[in-house]
């Protein structure tokens, strides 16, 4: 399915069992596509069949990348479908558990939310951002939603405005702001008869859209390939041709960084890094038809990891490791002249 593709002409069943068939084809990737062929599931009303997809995850060998936000969508995915004692028990093993996975707090906030579990939902999203915002000066990009998301429930429960509902007002960068937004009273604007009133509130809703499309959106990025040295020894050991592409491990790296700087430069936005195996590289050319040894196969194998949900935002955001894997931050090591 083309990422453009409007949501009211998708076939879901159809998609969902696609994806099921590439996770099949390509297992290090099986996180990544079964989770989106759960959504599809989900969406077509099949919600059994999404917590199936759910549970074949959780029980399988592969290693996850996010168990807790797994567990958290197959207990939203329970309730909608009348499992909530056994969905209320699954969040509950996620709050004692306290993941560092923002997501996974967001999906059973909102899902208790959604239930009228208001201050239940309060204490989750207050929860999972005592956990995950260490500097209030500047709070990681992905636990923006929790701060967001506590905004919302807390206007809905009528309580005052604290330190953390300011931070989210400073980090809300729509037209309208959070207040408006999350004010109780706009439900009753839509029954107005007043079409001034229903304007502003058409207005509101939009910019409230844009928010949520803002934040839904995830396009393949555009991705530059890295080889740890491990990977790019073998890689030049079993194809000798590519060591024009590579000179040395430490040019490969110096590229990489190189090349993202320029393409930021340009105004190319949502860029990211993928990280190549030789065994993937190799399953991939034969899926293609190609030698390995081709160097025009490698922005092909970037797009296609990217595609897979593969890809690592770039530049890393602060206080995070840098993209090379070594062990030091990134502004110490390959962003100390950015």
């Amino acid at each position: 399915m083309r990422p453009d593709t409007p949501a009211e002409i998708v076939d879901h069943p159809a998609e969902a069992a696609r994806l099921e068939r590439t996770a099949g084809l390509y297992p290090e990737d099986a996180e990544a596509l079964l989770l989106r062929a759960a959504a599809h599931r989900e969406l077509s009303g099949d919600r059994p069949a999404a917590t199936a997809l759910y549970d074949r995850l959780l029980t399988s060998d592969l290693p996850l990348d996010h168990p807790h936000l797994i567990r958290a969508l197959k207990a939203s995915n329970l309730w909608e479908y009348g499992h909530e004692a056994e969905a209320r028990a699954i969040i509950e093993g996620l709050r004692a558990a306290a993941p560092r996975d923002p997501a996974a707090w967001v999906i059973v906030a909102e899902s208790l939310e959604s239930h009228d579990e208001l201050q239940a939902a309060q204490d989750t999203f207050t929860q999972g951002a005592g956990l995950l915002i260490g500097d209030p000066e500047n709070p990681p990009a992905a636990a923006h939603p929790l701060l967001f998301g506590r905004h919302r429930v807390r206007r809905m429960l009528g309580l005052p405005h604290d330190d953390w509902d300011a931070l989210a007002d400073t980090l809300h960068s729509m037209p309208i702001s959070l207040d408006e937004l999350h004010d109780p009273k706009r439900v009753w604007s839509l029954g107005s008869d007043n079409p001034a009133e229903l304007a502003a509130e058409i207005t509101r809703l939009r910019a409230e859209l844009g928010a949520y499309r803002a934040a839904l959106s995830r396009p393949y990025p555009v991705a530059v390939l890295h080889w740890p040295a491990p990977e790019l020894t073998e890689l030049l050991t079993a194809y000798p041709t590519l060591a024009a592409e590579y000179p040395s491990h430490e040019e490969h790296l110096t590229t990489i960084e190189s090349s993202l700087r320029e393409l930021a430069a340009s105004g190319t936005a949502n860029l990211g890094i993928v990280t190549g195996t030789v065994p993937s590289y190799e399953a991939f050319a034969a899926s293609e038809s190609t030698s390995p040894s081709d160097p025009s196969l490698l922005p092909q194998y970037a797009t296609t990891l990217a595609a897979r949900g593969r890809a690592v935002g770039w530049p890393p955001e602060a206080g995070v490791g840098c993209w090379c894997g070594v062990g030091r931050g990134y502004g110490e090591c390959h962003g100390v002249d950015g």
